[in-house]
């Protein structure tokens, strides 16, 4: 016959081996959630148009330098302006704020550059104004090989 043996573990013994299970279970967990890619921030990125930024260019308008800012979200186009523009400049092109104004309006609306309609006031300025925008947009895509189309009406 076998006879039964009793086993004595002390309380204390239990406690910490149950505390270094739990402490290791815990540390898993949070190495697993730290190294795990986050599939949201991935698929927000493949999403993206644009890079999101101000982008800034310089252009010459009958030996002027005029600053042109195209604030991009992420997903949009979503203010177009003319930065650091002397009151001089305003005054020997007066079109150009509004003619800047109704391309912007259009340009937000349509998030494109192609199909915008010229005034037969400002045709010559805004067309200069669009092919700048569309180097601007150019430098913020994504994808460049993705770029708006070249034709305006």
């Amino acid at each position: 016959m076998q006879k039964t043996r009793i086993i004595v573990i002390r309380m204390k013994e239990i406690i910490y081996t149950a505390a270094f299970i739990g402490a290791g279970i815990i540390l898993l967990l949070l190495l697993i959630f730290i190294l795990k890619p986050h599939a949201s921030k991935q698929d927000d990125q493949a999403l993206a148009k644009y890079n999101a930024g101000i982008y800034t260019s310089s252009m010459s308008l009958n030996n002027t330098t005029l600053n042109l800012e195209v604030t991009i979200d992420s997903d949009r186009i979503t203010s177009i302006r003319l930065v650091n523009t002397d009151d001089a400049v305003m005054t020997m092109f007066p079109l150009l704020k509004p003619a800047l104004k109704d391309l912007e309006e259009q340009i937000i609306e349509k998030q494109d550059t192609t199909g915008i309609s010229l005034s037969d006031d400002s045709r010559y300025t805004q067309t200069l104004l669009i092919s700048e925008i569309d180097a601007i947009i150019q430098k913020a895509l994504t994808d460049p090989s993705s770029s708006p189309e070249e034709t305006h009406h």
